[in-house]
């Protein structure tokens, strides 16, 4: 591989990461998220390399963070479409929820699990039909 496919896949993958870390702090400022539990979704990084990310030190994500944020993603996408104001749909996540054994989506989903996301991802994917 040459050189300069090197460099263009570094950039694109440091840009690949910046807009999806941008993307996912934003969700996480509209939820409410405190800091302790962003990392927890993002698949525990260490504090450090979370607070450089926050700050947009970034060259590139694993496919599990970026899979992680994708879910986070999906489910914020899917809220906008199943409820009328972004006010309620970026209130659902902090509500419990009977499906959720009584627990939120939020809680749910802070069990620290690629499935947890996953499974709120596909339950809201159902709602919408």
């Amino acid at each position: 591989m040459s050189a300069l496919k090197t460099e263009k896949s570094i950039s694109s993958d440091a840009r690949k990461a910046k807009v999806a870390l941008s993307v996912f702090f934003n969700i996480m400022d509209e939820w409410h998220v405190k800091a302790k539990d962003q990392i927890t979704l993002l698949g525990s990084p260490s504090e450090s390399t979370y607070y450089k990310w926050k700050k947009g030190n970034v060259s590139s994500l694993s496919s599990d963070t970026l899979e992680r944020i994708s879910y986070v993603m999906g489910i914020y996408k899917g809220l906008g479409i199943l409820f009328p104001t972004r006010e309620q749909a970026d209130a659902w996540p902090n509500k419990s929820n009977r499906d959720f054994n009584g627990l939120s989506a939020m809680e749910y989903m802070l069990k620290g699990s690629m499935i947890n996301l996953w499974d709120v991802r596909r339950y809201v994917d159902a709602q919408r039909g």
